[in-house]
């Protein structure tokens, strides 16, 4: 029973971004980050993505990560698979990670798996794109 409980746990840190403050809707998002004034932070995957959920495991499973997009983004998880993704973003060649205004401007876009560093750099370059 405590290696089931324990394995719950793990299951559900690894891949806690699913229910840990993420939509899935992108007009509700839209009206989040318009209310509480933040930018979006939208990473659009696909359910049976190997990259995909190697980017889960590998980076947003870090608390550092964690604790940064929240503070600074409404962060918005859309599978192709399963949610209605606008047109003005890509659904193919996932994982894509798009910043985006409060308005839904798209600020800086990316793509690929990437390792925690490397994703505080992208963070840092769609801060500086959200000055101008």
């Amino acid at each position: 029973m405590k290696s089931l409980l324990l394995s719950l746990l793990f299951v559900s840190f690894v891949f806690g971004f699913e229910t840990d403050k993420w939509l899935h809707n992108y007009d509700k998002a839209l009206e989040l980050a318009q209310k509480e004034q933040k930018n979006i932070y939208l990473f659009i995957g696909a359910d049976k993505c190997h990259f995909c959920k190697m980017f889960k495991e590998k980076t947003l499973s870090k608390p550092k990560v964690i604790q940064r997009l929240h503070k600074d983004y409404i962060l918005i998880y859309l599978s192709r698979d399963r949610h209605f993704i606008p047109n003005k973003f890509q659904k193919f060649g996932v994982p894509r990670h798009y910043f985006l205004n409060k308005d839904g401007k798209i600020l800086f876009e990316s793509f690929g798996v990437l390792e925690p560093k490397g994703f505080f750099i992208l963070l840092d370059e769609a801060d500086l794109n959200a000055l101008h």
